[in-house]
């Protein structure tokens, strides 16, 4: 809510007014005009978004639904991709400038947008009856899927990064559909029941908490099965645990040796899953390639090696998970490098830092840690296995003495203070001291 004060309004009114108030009241701007612009509204408190994952075991029937729904969904995300590129390509000139006089302008047409791609759904049901086989709210998430991975392209994203242009989805592209509504006693009974395929058998290898209420569905396909997924909405906030003690804070220093080396010099080797499964990976690739295009043996073998693939990935997963687990069990505070992974994966070390999934981890690492009410603290990484940890000789403002040295140097020697140990060590150190700076000023801030 806006309200507009007028000017003739002593300050004095103006800040009983504000005093006197149950609402949060902020001042936007005092300008020249004659009126003070003010802000109210209270602090409002978001709900946790959390997803479970559970295998699906449909009949042969309703996998053959699943499987035709998938691929009219495709058909019909290309179409509406590919109005829009018609539009694009009908609006957008040549060049960048040209005379008016010479030049004839031609009448724009009108841009094809969300509500009015979804109100074409209706008259595609009656040309292609077919596709009431389809549930109308699911449709619809197509063309708001559409809508996102264009603006991505166009506009970007709310950080303005763009995405690259959206492409035309090839048969067996298109993996996943989303119920947007669903009612809590359609799950119930190791079943679920999903409108036009009906009630297909869950393996709940979890129960949901008391408390948390679906708010969407989706169901995916692949290469081993089935699955559905619930977003969940729980209401509880998150807040700091009561015993929240803001001394107990490590730094970590992620590495391609070590997956991490903590503060306290505690280790864990990199486990290269990738690298490990390279042989099973060649075999089952060399297999597709031998296979004739278009058969069915092909087929079977692009479906092996995709499971050979989801393989390495949940293996990788399940070990974040873990790691991430082990140490919000022993610290309040996680200190961990704001690292550019996607700068470090174009080098000539794209392979091994995507084999060891750096993001995947820190923002696994960072969501369970805001569920268990502690907080991870991500510093500069800037000069952490440069500066020496524990030198004495501080004139520079930025920490320590600087000792250059190239990655293949392991060792952190600094000729000040004679200090020598490892240099993940030296940087975990390095990033732990950043982090406690860090969080000291974000409590003297709030």
């Amino acid at each position: 809510m806006r309200l507009l004060v007028n000017d003739k309004s002593t300050f004095s009114d103006l800040r009983e007014y504000i005093q006197s108030s149950t609402k949060d009241v902020i001042v936007l701007s005092l300008v020249s005009s004659p009126y003070v612009i003010i802000k109210t509204g209270r602090k409002e408190t978001k709900n946790m978004r959390t997803s479970y994952q559970y295998r699906l075991k449909p009949t042969k029937k309703q996998a053959e639904k699943i499987d035709k729904i998938l691929d009219m969904l495709r058909c019909q995300y290309n179409y509406q991709l590919a109005q829009r590129f018609n539009w694009y390509e009908a609006n957008r000139s040549p060049v960048d400038r040209c005379s008016v006089v010479v030049c004839h302008l031609p009448e724009l047409k009108d841009k094809p947008n969300r509500f009015s791609q979804q109100a074409s759904l209706t008259q595609l049901k009656k040309d292609r009856p077919w596709y009431r086989d389809i549930h109308s709210q699911v449709l619809q998430e197509v063309t708001k899927k559409v809508e996102l991975d264009f603006d991505r392209w166009l506009k970007g994203d709310s950080n303005g990064k763009k995405s690259g242009r959206p492409r035309f989805k090839a048969v067996g592209q298109y993996k996943t559909f989303t119920f947007p509504q669903f009612k809590q006693h359609h799950f119930v009974n190791h079943k679920i029941t999903l409108s036009k395929i009906g009630d297909v058998k869950v393996i709940v290898h979890r129960q949901i908490p008391d408390g948390f209420e679906i708010k969407t569905v989706s169901v995916t396909k692949k290469a081993d099965g089935y699955y559905v997924t619930l977003s969940l909405d729980d209401k509880t906030v998150a807040t700091i645990k009561p015993d929240f003690n803001a001394n107990n804070i490590v730094g970590i220093d992620v590495g391609l040796i070590d997956f991490i080396v903590t503060s306290d010099d505690e280790r864990i080797a990199a486990p290269k899953f990738l690298r490990k499964a390279e042989r099973k990976l060649k075999s089952a690739q060399r297999r597709v390639s031998r296979r004739k295009k278009g058969s069915n043996r092909r087929k079977k073998a692009i479906k092996k090696l995709a499971i050979q693939h989801k393989k390495v990935s949940d293996t990788r997963k399940d070990f974040h998970f873990k790691t991430a687990n082990n140490l919000l069990k022993k610290y309040d505070v996680i200190a961990v490098e704001k690292l550019n992974i996607k700068g470090l994966a174009r080098t000539r070390l794209a392979k091994s830092i995507n084999d060891a999934g750096w993001g995947q981890f820190i923002s696994i690492l960072t969501v369970k840690a805001v569920n268990a009410g502690l907080k991870v603290i991500a510093v500069n990484p800037n000069g952490t296995s440069q500066e020496c940890s524990s030198c004495d000789a501080l004139g520079l403002p930025k920490g320590g003495h600087k000792v250059k040295k190239p990655l293949s140097q392991r060792m952190h020697n600094c000729p000040i203070c004679h200090t020598s140990l490892c240099r993940d060590l030296n940087a975990a150190i390095n990033i732990k001291n950043r982090g406690t700076h860090g969080l000291k000023a974000q409590s003297m801030s709030s």
